[in-house]
């Protein structure tokens, strides 16, 4: 029995080791911070309770998936409940947009707002769900790191594959590609967030992104009662069924690395636990440079040019008084994408007028806050640090134009005095409190036409037996991305293992 050590409590640190164990291996789990889930952590206080980081759930095969490695039925771990709509969209010149959960609804909708782009939408839909089935033929459900890990064109040319190369529509962007089925700016803007769930501008990232609008739309978004940190606990309880022994609080300093390959974790008291093999859930950069280091970590910089995605600002308001016209997703739109994606991407500074995401899950679980009340969370997309940010400067004025955005075009006029608790992270506190690269919420962007879907492969080429998960490996970020990536790791570090005790898991859970 082989013993792996993963490094990393996130939700891909959590995947690997269910799958891992379920298939038998020996798992030792270490996380610096006292509790697991990463960014699905959780802030209660004064009776509201707030999921501190991911709060839209889409994919749950994904989440299946895992549960079925060892013979467990995720629908009775979690109470998962479908969100109809899917979000709601408040713009500038006060119009209000659902986008439905029934794809057909969805286009009535749209066509209320711009008849012309009914048909529009659907032929943008089309293009996602072809996108989205390209990418669950060759990017998901395996270690990619670039092209020649997606398909082998030469033992499998054919006038199908031939099709699903240009269906990838590498000479465009998700912003162009949008443009061309859809005119309406309000449309186009609500479209193109979908880009937003890798923190990448819509301008600068692969139109073959787009598949994202299918995996959303096609599949729907899903609260699991007790908020999105119910998947890490649930994840922990399995975990802990199958034996992976979890050790909190307890950082790693460096992994060991001896004639190549990952031989041991030493922590931060000193400890150096002997392991067969490494999945670390750090961040992908952070994992070289810090715990790997020489020439493996200067090989790795030199691989591929990597650009931390976008940080952001979140605001967690306990209200006394809920607004009844808020969805439970809600967006409220920047007066000009192209002015905000600019200042975030290009600049490097806070837009002057930002997109607000907001959740208000108090419209699906009322326990979240006192009667009445709302445990409203509002995130507004950033820069990632630079030299000069200073957010203990920065943050009191942003914090009033976020603030000032909401009064103005989502009719919440009265928001202050409807506050009875309010907290918040910047990006400092991210960085800090995630170990992510330059507070990063999204992992690595995912700009380039043709290699900005690409992220770090989840079997290191410069070590072996070193094994990647989370947001800013591959697939990517994102709950059902981060999850995938997780069991990636522990498939592949399987297979390479010899794979002998695939299926074990089953015999466990029967226990």
């Amino acid at each position: 029995m082989t013993k792996t050590g993963i490094i990393g409590g996130g939700l891909g640190g959590l995947a690997a080791a269910c799958t891992l164990a379920a298939r038998g291996h020996r798992v030792v789990l270490f996380e610096k911070n006292d509790w697991l889930g990463g960014k699905a952590a959780v802030l209660e206080e004064q009776g509201f309770r707030f999921d501190m980081g991911p709060t839209i759930l889409t994919m749950p095969r994904v989440l299946e998936r895992i549960f079925s490695e060892a013979g467990r039925d995720l629908h009775s771990e979690l109470d998962l409940r479908r969100l109809d709509p899917q979000w709601r969209c408040f713009y500038e010149d006060g119009a209000v947009l659902d986008l439905r959960d029934d794809p057909k609804k969805a286009a009535e909708e749209i066509g209320r707002l711009s008849p012309a782009d009914r048909e529009g939408f659907e032929r943008f839909m089309q293009v996602a769900k072809r996108l989205s089935d390209v990418s669950d033929k060759f990017f998901f459900w395996k270690s990619v790191e670039d092209l020649r890990d997606t398909m082998d064109l030469k033992a499998n040319m054919s006038l199908s594959t031939l099709s699903d190369v240009l269906a990838l529509r590498m000479h465009r962007t998700v912003a162009g590609q949008i443009k061309r089925d859809v005119k309406d700016k309000r449309v186009a803007q609500m479209l193109e967030h979908f880009i937003q769930y890798v923190g990448s501008s819509p301008l600068a990232s692969p139109a073959v992104l787009c598949g994202i609008a299918q995996m959303q739309q096609g599949e729907g978004v899903w609260y699991p009662m007790g908020g999105t940190r119910a998947v890490p606990l649930a994840l922990m309880r399995l975990a802990e069924s199958l034996g992976v022994e979890i050790r909190t609080g307890c950082g790693v300093s460096r992994i060991e690395v001896e004639q190549g390959r990952a031989r041991a974790i030493v922590t931060e008291e000193g400890e150096r636990v002997a392991v067969d093999r490494v999945v670390s859930n750090m961040d992908s950069v952070r994992t070289y440079a810090e715990l790997v280091g020489g020439e493996p970590a200067v090989e790795f910089a030199k691989s591929r040019r990597r650009e931390a995605a976008c940080s952001g600002v979140v605001l967690y308001l306990g209200l006394n008084e809920r607004y009844e016209h808020l969805a439970h997703h809600n967006f409220v739109f920047s007066r000009d994408p192209e002015e905000e994606f600019g200042a975030i991407y290009d600049r490097g500074e806070p837009a002057p007028d930002p997109t607000a995401y907001l959740a208000a899950p108090a419209r699906t679980e009322p326990g979240v806050a006192p009667e009445g009340g709302e445990a409203l969370y509002v995130l507004v997309h950033t820069p990632y640090l630079r030299p000069h940010h200073d957010w203990s400067e920065m943050f009191p004025g942003y914090r009033d134009v976020i603030i000032d955005k909401l009064k103005r075009c989502a009719g919440m006029e009265d928001i202050e005095e409807r506050i009875v608790v309010e907290r918040a992270l910047t990006p400092q506190d991210i960085h800090d409190r995630y170990r992510v690269l330059d507070g990063a919420i999204y992992g690595l962007a995912s700009h380039g036409k043709v290699m900005g879907a690409f992220k770090p492969g989840n079997r290191s080429r410069q070590v072996e037996g070193l094994y990647l998960a989370g947001g800013s490996a591959h697939p990517g970020p994102g709950m059902p991305m981060a999850l995938m990536s997780g069991w990636i790791a522990a498939d592949t570090l399987d297979q390479d293992a010899g794979g002998a005790t695939q299926g074990a898991g089953a015999d466990v859970a029967a226990e």
